[in-house]
Order: structure tokens, then C-alpha cells, then sequence
């Protein structure tokens, strides 16, 4: 006697018996504009009960994606709880809780700075920067529980999270992660994937933009913003076990536009457009390099694959529908005056061809119109969404 299975029960059954697929969530970097990224996760939120975990097994962030990143990795065990908090912050944000702002914290860092440039060589300075960022320390030192992500490794509701650095020394990227005992160090050129227990000076470090922030020493080198040497942001999520990745980029509309000027750019545009290129050209290129992978893959049989060392990676890119340059610029004036003054120092005001501003203003306002856009960005996508997490309609 023949039994007959129907080709969709079958499907079925093959899906059941397959390992859930591991997800990595990839935060790139953007100051301010990091608050869009708690409005993604904000949508996504939803679709789970209460008391579930984070449906994100490898966490990558780099720059503000880092802090964002390992804020969820603390609350790995309950996804509800840790995109509330996260919001909280975001949506109560000042410039204050980032940097000095104020008149007297302004002029006396700037006074530092150029006493600095005046002593002798053989004395060893203090990292420079335009801005002290010290109140970041107090703010991540408040509302990390570093402890808490070795106990989610531990008990399972994380397989790895990670925080990249650029390293000065020697203009190398560093992955610094916290992960299960399986997954190994690696290195690439300029490329290093380092286990190491993440403290607050990975994330103060991922997060110090050039010039505006100082450099930090981690162990015997000094690091800045992990986007300056990122060559593959996609690679770190796919060394630590990632299957499918939900990428969050946060690169603004204006960049797919081209303008016409009138006069060569500003310094403060020039500013504004290295920038952009740091937190978003290399994470586009990465992807487009992942999608060709991916279809050069699908023309080679499965049994084929194993000998080349490489794997398949579906990916959901969310990304802003609207120009946070000119969300920003409407909120110009909620900036501390003394940050508005040093901008303007620079060339920038709330007319100007500039995407400073939307990196720098650490306000409620902007970052609450943010949060607001990540979320109707997210529930746009809703139905890709369930469908790349496999939750049923």
C-alpha cells in the first residue's frame, strides 16, 4: 500500500524539522539619527507578546547603532521591556545628556584645547575634540547594565553582540563582541573580530565622530567612530553566526537627490557630505555586494556551495522616507544657543546645505519626530516584516 503526501504538507514538515534561522539586527551609525532606529523597533514590537525575548540573536551596532544595540543586548530576554526603556531615553533626550552645551562648558572645553596645542611635545594631551562628551559617559553609565548581557549569552537569549571601532594606531576596524564559547576570533585585512567583555569605552569610542569627539584608549590603542575604517559592515553580523539580517540604515533621502549649486559648496556642506559618506556609502556597497553574492549563489547547485565557504544571506533594509536634514532644520532653534554659535563658527545655520545638524541635535523635539518616522517607515513594511520573521499573517 502507497501513502501519497501532499507537496505543501511536505514543505510543511521540511520547514518544522529545519533550525530556526539565527538573526542578526545591524545598526549603523548617526548621532542624533539613531532615535529612527528605536521607531523600527518600536513597530516591530508589536507583532510579539509581552514576555517574549529579542528576536534578534546577534546584535551589531556601530557608532549611536552600537549604544542602541547594546541597550536591546541588556534586555535580550524581554524584547518589550528593552525597546521601552530605549525609547524613553530617546524621547527625552537633551544635548545636554551628549555633550557640554552650555555657554561655560563650551568655552572651557575650546580654552582646553588650545592651552593643549601649547605645550611642549614631550608632554603627552589629552585626546582633542571640539565637543566633551563627558555627560555621554554618565548617561550610558546610568542606563547600561553591562552585566546583564553576559547573563542573557549565559542563559541563552543572545548568541552575540558586537561594537565596532576604528583603531588610529593602525587605521584598522576592530569588532570588539561578547558572544557564546563558539564563536571565534578572525581577522581579515584591516579587519579584526576580538572577544572582549564591552564595557562604556567600546560604546564611547564606536560613538567619537572625528574632530567633534575625542579618540578613546581601549587596552594599548586609541579608537574613534567605528565607521571610519568599516570596509564590510555586514561582515561582523555573518562571523558571528547571523543567518538573515535586519538591517537599520539610517542614510537620508537628500543623498539620493542630485542639486545644482550655484557656488562651490561650503565647509560646512563639505562637512555635512563626509558625514554621510562615513555612516552610509559603505553600508549601501556592502549590501549590493551581499545581493550579488547571494545571485551569484542561486545559479550553484547546494552541494556545491560547501567548498566555497559561503552562504546565502536574506536581508530587509529599513530605511527614512523623508530627509532628516530638513526635519532637523525645523528645529533649529531648539538647540542650545552656544552649540548654535560654534556651528555657525563652522558655516552652519538653519539655512545652509548642511546634514551637521541632523547629527548633532540631541533634542526631544527632533528625536521624538524620529522615533514617530522609524515607526510609520516600519508599519509600512509591516506585511515584509512578518514574512522575513516568519510570523504568520
Amino acid at each position: 500500500m502507497t501513502t501519497t503526501v501532499d507537496v505543501s504538507a511536505r514543505e510543511a514538515i521540511d520547514k518544522l524539522a529545519m533550525p530556526a534561522p539565527t538573526i542578526g539586527l545591524v545598526l549603523g551609525g548617526g548621532g542624533a539619527r539613531a532615535a529612527y532606529q528605536v521607531g523600527v523597533l518600536k513597530a516591530i514590537v508589536q507583532l510579539y507578546p509581552r514576555n517574549h525575548g529579542i528576536p534578534f540573536t546577534v546584535i551589531c551596532g556601530t557608532s549611536a547603532g552600537a549604544i542602541n544595540g547594546t541597550a536591546m543586548a541588556s534586555y535580550a530576554s524581554c524584547f518589550h521591556l528593552g525597546v521601552r526603556k530605549l525609547e524613553w531615553v530617546w524621547r527625552n533626550m537633551q544635548t545636554a545628556h551628549i555633550y557640554g552645551a552650555s555657554y561655560r562648558a563650551v568655552g572651557h572645553h575650546l580654552l582646553k584645547m588650545m592651552l593643549r596645542g601649547l605645550q611642549n611635545d614631550n608632554v603627552i594631551p589629552d585626546a582633542g575634540s571640539l565637543l566633551d562628551n563627558e555627560p555621554l559617559r554618565h548617561l550610558l553609565e546610568k542606563v547600561i547594565d553591562f552585566q546583564r548581557i553576559d547573563r542573557n549569552i549565559q542563559l541563552g537569549f543572545l548568541r552575540a553582540v558586537s561594537v565596532e571601532t576604528s583603531c588610529y594606531n593602525d587605521a584598522s576596524n576592530y569588532c570588539f563582541f561578547q558572544a557564546q564559547h563558539q564563536v571565534a576570533n578572525w581577522q581579515r585585512h584591516k579587519r579584526f573580530g576580538i572577544r572582549q567583555r564591552l564595557y562604556t569605552e567600546h560604546l564611547l569610542a564606536s560613538a567619537a565622530i572625528p574632530t567633534l569627539f575625542p579618540s578613546i584608549k581601549i587596552r594599548k590603542s586609541y579608537h574613534g567612530d567605528g565607521s571610519i575604517h568599516q570596509q564590510a559592515p555586514l561582515s561582523s553580523p555573518i562571523h558571528l553566526g547571523a543567518d538573515k539580517l535586519f538591517v537599520i540604515n539610517l542614510e537620508s533621502v537628500h543623498k539620493e537627490q542630485a542639486v545644482s549649486l550655484p557656488h562651490h559648496p561650503r565647509l560646512a556642506g563639505v562637512a555635512g557630505h563626509l558625514l554621510d559618506s562615513i555612516f552610509s556609502d559603505t553600508l549601501n556597497t556592502d549590501l549590493e555586494r551581499l545581493h550579488r553574492v547571494n545571485q551569484t549563489l542561486s545559479q550553484i547547485p547546494t552541494a556545491s556551495r560547501q567548498s566555497l565557504s559561503l552562504k546565502p544571506v536574506e536581508t530587509l533594509v529599513i530605511k527614512p522616507s523623508e530627509d532628516m536634514s530638513l526635519i532637523a532644520a525645523k528645529y533649529y532653534l531648539q538647540m542650545p544657543k552656544a552649540v548654535r554659535t560654534l556651528l555657525k563658527v563652522l558655516g552652519v545655520n538653519q539655512d545652509s546645505d548642511s546634514s551637521i545638524l541632523s547629527y548633532l541635535l540631541f533634542e526631544k523635539e527632533y528625536t521624538r519626530q524620529l522615533v514617530q518616522l522609524g515607526y510609520q517607515d516600519a508599519m509600512c513594511q509591516l506585511d515584509e516584516i512578518k514574512h522575513f520573521f516568519q510570523i504568520p499573517s
